[in-house]
């Protein structure tokens, strides 16, 4: 019989501002108890959900490109059991750059922030997701080669790409476990990120992409999709 909300747990990886702050609020208010990552000097922006419900949220510390970091989390965690590891965190660079401008320095703080770092937090709390839990990471439509027909957006849309691909091998790695594996694309949701002209607000996004999530609870395998819970080419 499956668990009730108020007896289930989602670590959420990025969670202090846009998409993953609305995340928190999201499942806080439908019963979970959660446990919500920022850097040190953004914690406090999730101070306000904190106080409205001190019983159900735990705040932690995260930058997930800090090696030692995730490890000290690890440790700090290693006793829960996990309903829910999702991996928000990620970043973009100036949207006017293709690739022959970007430099190398830009380029590794996008690929390793967006591609690499979700990974290994993957790899490091996978261990503490209960059999029928689920295992998922922000992707992004931009990700998709099949829908890449215009350009622009190239280092975002390839660190978005390559994080899809590694899940792929994930995925391939442990194709006898039968823990779902989501690949979630928001849409283009007005946050800092996705800038004032776009199309959708985070009320229309975040609310149907949890409810996609939950109706994949138990599926199991990896599975790419919108937050209407659409298939996304790969």
């Amino acid at each position: 019989m499956p668990t009730s909300p108020a007896t289930k747990t989602v670590l959420l990886i990025g969670a202090t501002r846009g998409l993953g702050f609305a995340m928190v609020a999201e499942y806080l208010g439908r019963g979970y108890q959660v446990i919500a990552t920022g850097r040190e000097g953004s914690k406090q922006r999730l101070a306000p959900l904190a106080a409205q419900y001190p019983q159900s949220l735990q705040i932690e510390s995260l930058d997930i490109t800090d090696a030692e970091q995730l490890a000290a989390l690890h440790s700090r965690l290693s006793q829960q059991r996990l309903d829910l590891l999702f991996v928000n965190a990620g970043v973009k660079n100036d949207d006017n750059e293709t690739i022959a401008d970007v430099t190398t320095d830009e380029f590794m703080r996008v690929m390793v922030t967006n591609s690499l770092s979700p990974m290994r937090v993957i790899e490091t709390f996978q261990h503490l997701v209960v059999a029928t839990g689920t295992i998922g990471v922000m992707s992004s439509g931009q990700g998709s080669l099949t829908n890449n027909t215009v350009g622009h957006y190239e280092l975002y849309r390839g660190s978005k790409a390559a994080l899809n691909m590694f899940m792929r091998s994930f995925a391939a790695r442990h194709s006898d476990d039968a823990r779902t594996l989501l690949l979630m694309a928001p849409g283009w949701v007005r946050t800092d990120m996705g800038g004032p002209q776009a199309r959708l607000t985070i009320d229309e996004s975040i609310p149907n992409l949890v409810n996609t999530m939950e109706n994949y609870q138990g599926r199991g395998g990896l599975h790419y999709l919108d937050y209407l819970g659409r298939v996304v080419p790969w």
